[in-house]
């Protein structure tokens, strides 16, 4: 089995997701931050690319407005930034929709994408779904991403369960869902990180759904 060959892509961890009617509830910002910084040291000292996302809504967006202070990344994110990164703005919820994140990737010859910052119910999920289709292997950092409370006509699911769903969704098919701990220690050996498959998941879903069922 060969290498994978990552990149690290920071997803839009802006301002605007740290206050506010967009801010991440779960996990807590400040864990994942944490979280979100230690997969950006862990990328410089093995040599992983790192490219940076930010979101636009243009400048008369009440969010994500360039001309905000919202608009900036976290000063946490700054501090690291180098000018080896590569900085992309998007306006879409897909990293990959209107960029040339993908060409990039493929010059660059990555086959691996590791997705850390907001939201876990948008940009991530997106981003996941069309990397599918480019034919590029995904990671999702489970504690360096994060979710929102959401409610709509359809319904209501709090911040942890929208957060704990898409983890799971993910993992079954589209994604290789891990703790940045974990992560950090398949870069430093070369490895890829272990995912299941939506067979397994299926199937290891009824027999959890009717273990409960019997209790």
């Amino acid at each position: 089995m060969t290498s994978p060959r990552r990149a690290l892509v920071l997803v839009d961890v802006q301002r605007d997701y740290f206050d506010g009617p967009l801010e991440i509830q779960y996990p807590p910002h400040a864990d994942s931050l944490a979280r979100i910084t230690q997969a950006i040291d862990t990328a410089t000292q093995a040599g992983v690319p790192v490219i940076a996302v930010q979101h636009t809504m243009g400048d008369e967006a009440p969010v994500f407005n360039p001309t905000l202070p919202g608009y900036a990344d976290h000063p946490e994110i700054e501090s690291r930034r180098t000018d080896e990164w590569k900085s992309v703005v998007k306006r879409f919820g897909s990293i990959y929709a209107h960029t040339d994140i993908a060409t990039w990737l493929r010059e660059q010859e990555i086959d691996t994408v590791t997705l850390v910052g907001y939201m876990t119910n948008n940009c991530i999920l997106a981003s996941a779904v069309e990397g599918e289709g480019l034919e590029l292997a995904t990671e999702v950092l489970s504690d360096a991403t994060g979710a929102i409370d959401i409610a709509n006509d359809a319904g209501f699911a709090p911040a942890e369960t929208v957060h704990r769903t898409i983890m799971t969704v993910l993992n079954s098919n589209l994604a290789a869902v891990a703790t940045t701990d974990a992560w950090a220690d398949a870069v430093r050996a070369s490895t890829s990180l272990p995912k299941s498959d939506l067979g397994t998941s299926a199937v290891q879903g009824a027999q959890r759904a009717l273990a409960e069922r019997t209790l």
